[in-house]
């Protein structure tokens, strides 16, 4: 199990503005590009683990902080997914 959290951490540390969309666009969230922009500009090179709770709790913060807290809960969600 550790190596599939690691691959989605991972995956999160460096994802790009078109890889957020396309995760928001799968799972049915709502980001536009300019949010998407600014939430990957902060997520890329964190090395957070949103497997932990008080970890991903602090990114929906800054998220909120960056894109609004409209977005924070959207984006919450689909770290929910993909930890789920």
């Amino acid at each position: 199990m550790r190596i599939f959290e690691n691959i989605i951490n991972h995956k999160i540390n460096t994802i790009t503005t078109d890889e957020l969309l396309n995760y928001a666009n799968q799972f049915e969230i709502s980001i536009n590009k300019n949010q998407a922009s600014k939430i990957a500009s902060y997520l890329r090179g964190k090395q957070v683990n949103i497997f932990d709770s008080a970890q991903r709790a602090s990114i929906i913060k800054e998220v909120a902080k960056i894109a609004g807290p409209e977005t924070a809960r959207e984006v919450n969600k689909l770290f929910l997914k993909f930890t789920s």
